[in-house]
């Protein structure tokens, strides 16, 4: 095969579709969390951020995984109009969708190349 990258192109296409059909398929509760997920990492989507390094900080994850934990406790707080209660478990949660997120920008480019 003389040119074997419009294949790479057309397996990381196949790739982003089956993970987005499968994130249609996230219960509801994971659904809420990964819309705050996703307005917080469209702040951070930029040429140079943290994101995009090649090895992203262990503590700048745990940072945002609790900014977004404070966000989603504080629009339930909101839809309650008193004090929630998070579920058990949900700061473990919001970081496995936010690893998954990032990893998503950082694969999920138009031309198929890495952005790190």
């Amino acid at each position: 095969m003389t040119y074997p990258m419009p294949l790479f192109y057309q397996e990381e296409d196949t790739v982003m579709r089956d993970l987005e059909y499968l994130q249609e398929m996230y219960p509801a509760e994971a659904k809420k969390y990964r819309k705050v997920i996703v307005d917080v990492l469209d702040r951070l989507d930029y040429e140079g951020s943290m994101i995009y390094d090649e090895y992203p900080d262990r503590w700048q994850i745990y940072r945002l995984t609790k900014i977004i934990v404070d966000r989603i406790k504080d629009k339930m707080a909101a839809e309650t109009t008193g004090n929630a209660e998070c579920p058990a478990g949900i700061e473990e949660l919001v970081q496995v969708l936010l690893c998954e997120e990032i990893y998503r920008r950082r694969h999920g480019n138009r031309n198929g190349v890495l952005k790190f």
